[in-house]
């Protein structure tokens, strides 16, 4: 399974565009399927960041709506919030994406971008927020790791 490690960071241009950095495109291209996007972008639920999901990840994220009474208010609001402002996205051959302007609003993206690997997912910054996300994210996985008997995060085994 190919997973997204890293973090990159690339120049949007005046357009909006961005080149997604080839290790997570080849990513993508190697769990896409024939027929679909190669991804979808969306707003972060929990941070000012873009997620960018393969469709696969996507499927199974939206999985739980099927459980759900189609009719019902819950189902209405899951469904708008992963679907109202979820955008499929295919790369140009300079592997460049555009990302629609108000997901570059959620985001505060003006002129820079960083990406952020994740595993299974990728997520899309604005630098100086990514840099404080990665040092927040460390800190408390320091804590996370400390209460269940494991090294600490960043430590040598």
């Amino acid at each position: 399974m190919s997973v997204f490690l890293g973090t990159h960071q690339n120049r949007l241009d005046a357009k909006g565009r961005v080149s997604i950095p080839s290790a997570f495109r080849a990513a993508l291209r190697a769990r896409a399927k024939s027929g679909e996007p190669l991804a979808i972008l969306r707003p972060s639920h929990l941070h000012p960041c873009l997620e960018a999901w393969p469709a696969d990840a996507f499927a199974a994220l939206t999985r739980p709506l099927d459980e759900m009474d189609i009719f019902s208010q819950d189902h209405d609001d899951l469904a708008t919030a992963l679907y109202a402002d979820a955008y499929p996205f295919e790369a140009d051959r300079e592997g460049r994406i555009l990302l629609p302007e108000s997901l570059r609003a959620h985001a505060g993206l003006t002129d820079q971008a960083t990406f952020m690997g994740l595993g299974r997912t990728f997520q899309i910054w604005e630098p100086q927020a990514a840099a404080a996300r990665r040092a927040d994210a460390r800190l408390r996985a320091r804590g996370l790791t400390a209460g269940r008997g494991l090294p600490p995060a960043g430590s040598p085994s």
